[in-house]
């Protein structure tokens, strides 16, 4: 059978995973890399859709076995071997590596992505960094397509070589492309991580691959004018969708995805695209893409769990890069896809299980055992586990997550009252609600209970208290919120207090930094990207929640934004390589954001009688005057100490004790 390997393809796979790198380094240098994984589904169904065309079959049996054997050939022995080496090298500087082993072990079978998605990962999170095994969703995401994609091929005809199989396989890929589309756009606006992680909302991507080729082989019209398209224009054009802004990250995936087909058409012999795109450096980068895609993120995270990632460190890290990907590539990759296993396809069938049953079973072992063993000890961790021993105040796991039952959810209602709540009704009540900083501030809360308070803590993971006016993205924390705000109600009356504490920086934005949540919808039902329209939206829900509340004679306290040092983490064992991964310049740059929204915030509560603002920055004033302050102040990037929490409580009993 004549070869259709184009080399100028491998020549894109290299611009696609450079582009990735770069974003993945600096977000700054080239905002949507990210769009290069686009560009690789594309790819994709560009090529298996090539690679199947008048293959020879002997029917259905051969046709399958076939395709899963050259499949298990191509992915399985590099991603054990990567898989395998990062999970020991994680567990050296990360002492709880769970979630990175959890989301590797799915990676094996296919089931990152989803595992990501339960997790509720946002992809775009500072947190997704220091997960080793992150980036492979996209590579769940294609092998899901391989478990449907042959059977298209098939049973439309095209497999079997019958007169109408390509027009078949067009249609019916057509069809569920736009179906596919239509949900990507949908989840787009409504819930994101389903958008971006599953492979109905991807498939249209890789379809797309699949529609240009077809469309080539039984329309030469469409090839021949597509190739008159400069291709450096098509590329340029690319570039410029690259620096888009992040809120039209939707629009973006469909135009390099469009100008990534229109590019497989265009990179014609004659252009002088087709000789930078065919040089052989540039062909060999294509050649080593998988390798490298695999390996580029685990040196980048572990490097952020270690030395950090400096103007200094890039070269070392870029040639660690791609010295593990070569390797990867002539040692692993080449030999076991060249290889005759067996002889038999089912037996490398199966044997590619084994080998994936094989890594699972250490990964494993490793997660439920062998990491304490491994981890080489940070000192700010050592003191963050010492200090959780001096916490006071407990009412159990008072915080919901995406992951409870409803159920469990309606449980916290009624589990997290303390104790003297039914025995001492005529004591004031003081409830603490919010998102998981609230609850960090509730474990320093022992100065309520010992001066006669009752409380209540009703918390809910990333979601912004009270319930927004217009609505929220998360449908299940929009319950909780709802519910919350209706127990609260009941149960409070004249002379009780409500402390409202979120993470305001992340939820409302007014800054430069990548952990800006989108998930307040605005009266158009529209999800808000701008800091004033959320502000707008969260100050507007509080001030009707506080007439609620006063109605009832109940005061409520709103803390605002601490400092916050994106990047710190105390299990980072920083001090290993004798190389300080921040600087005190950066927590200052930082805390001018919460003084921003701070100052806004106490504008707009000396406008409504019963809210009182609570600056956090001010017991917290020596918090910014080292890494060291910081890192006794701050349990992570973000969230307060209980040390810290004790201090803002301290000003909040104050206030009522006036």
């Amino acid at each position: 059978m004549k070869s259709r390997y184009r080399p100028e393809i491998d020549g894109l796979r290299a611009f696609a995973v450079v582009a990735v790198i770069i974003n993945h380094f600096n977000k700054d240098i080239l905002p949507g890399g990210y769009l290069g994984v686009d560009i690789f589904f594309v790819i994709s169904g560009y090529v298996i859709t090539s690679s199947l065309f008048g293959r020879p079959s002997h029917g259905f049996k051969d046709f399958i076995s076939g395709f899963y054997e050259r499949r298990i050939k191509r992915l399985v022995p590099a991603l054990s071997v990567f898989v395998l080496i990062t999970s020991i090298i994680i567990c050296l500087f990360n002492p709880e590596p769970q979630d990175s082993l959890q989301t590797g072990l799915a990676s094996l079978f296919g089931w990152s992505n989803f595992s990501l998605f339960f997790q509720s990962t946002d992809y775009f999170a500072y947190s997704t960094e220091l997960n080793v095994f992150t980036h492979t969703w996209s590579l769940g995401v294609e092998e899901q397509f391989y478990i449907l994609f042959p059977f298209l091929i098939w049973f439309s005809g095209f497999g079997r070589q019958t007169q109408h199989g390509s027009r078949n396989l067009f249609l019916l890929v057509g069809s569920l492309s736009i179906a596919s589309v239509i949900g990507f756009l949908y989840l787009y606006s409504t819930n994101q991580p389903a958008a971006y992680f599953l492979m109905p909302s991807r498939f249209w991507e890789m379809a797309a691959g699949c529609l240009i080729f077809l469309g080539f082989q039984k329309r030469a019209a469409i090839e021949r004018f597509l190739e008159n398209v400069p291709p450096f224009l098509v590329l340029a054009l690319i570039l410029g969708v690259m620096y888009l802004p992040m809120s039209w990250s939707a629009g973006s995936t469909i135009a390099v995805v469009a100008l990534s087909s229109i590019l497989l058409a265009s990179l014609k012999k004659q252009t002088a695209a087709f000789k930078v795109f065919t040089h052989s450096k540039v062909v060999y980068i294509g050649l080593i893409s998988y390798s490298l895609y695999l390996w580029h993120w685990g040196v980048l995270s572990v490097s952020r769990w270690t030395i950090g990632i400096h103007w200094w460190s890039v070269p070392i890290q870029v040639s660690l890069m791609f010295g593990l990907a070569v390797a990867s590539y002539r040692w692993v990759e080449t030999p076991f896809r060249n290889a005759k296993w067996f002889g038999n396809r089912l037996y490398t069938i199966l044997s590619g299980g084994a080998i994936l049953l094989a890594s699972s079973l250490v990964i494993l072992s490793v997660k439920n055992s062998i990491f304490s063993y491994l981890y080489l000890k940070s000192e700010d961790f050592e003191r963050l586990q010492s200090q959780d021993k001096e916490v006071h105040v407990s009412l159990g796991k008072c915080i919901a997550h995406k992951g409870l039952s409803a159920d469990d959810v309606n449980l916290i209602f009624e589990s997290c009252k303390s104790s003297s709540f039914r025995e001492f009704p005529d004591q004031a009540t003081l409830a603490f609600v919010g998102d998981s900083h609230a609850l960090n501030l509730f474990k320093g809360s022992n100065i309520f209970p010992s001066n006669g308070f009752r409380l209540i803590s009703y918390f809910h993971a990333g979601c912004p208290f009270p319930y927004p006016r217009y609505g929220i993205k998360n449908s299940r924390c929009g319950d909780f919120l709802e519910n919350a705000q209706r127990s609260l109600m009941f149960d409070l009356g004249s002379g009780d207090y409500i402390v409202v504490f979120n993470y305001h920086l992340s939820h409302l934005g007014g800054n430069q930094f990548g952990d800006v949540r989108h998930n307040l919808f605005d009266d158009k039902n529209n999800l808000t990207d701008s800091f004033e329209a959320k502000f707008q939206i969260f100050s507007t829900s509080l001030k009707e929640f506080a007439a609620i509340a006063a109605s009832k004679g109940i005061t409520i306290f709103l803390v605002g934004s601490p400092h916050r040092l994106i990047g710190y983490d105390p299990r980072i064992s920083k001090q290993q390589l004798g190389i300080n991964f921040g600087s005190v310049a950066n927590i200052k740059v930082q805390e001018l954001y919460a003084k921003k929204l701070n100052k806004k915030f106490k504008s707009f509560t000396g406008t409504v009688d019963n809210i009182v603002f609570v600056d956090p920055l001010e017991p917290l004033s020596n918090c910014s005057s080292s890494l060291a302050s910081f890192s006794l102040c701050y349990m992570d990037s973000d969230h307060l100490s209980y040390s810290s929490a004790a201090k803002i409580n301290n000003v909040i009993y104050d206030q009522i004790a006036k």
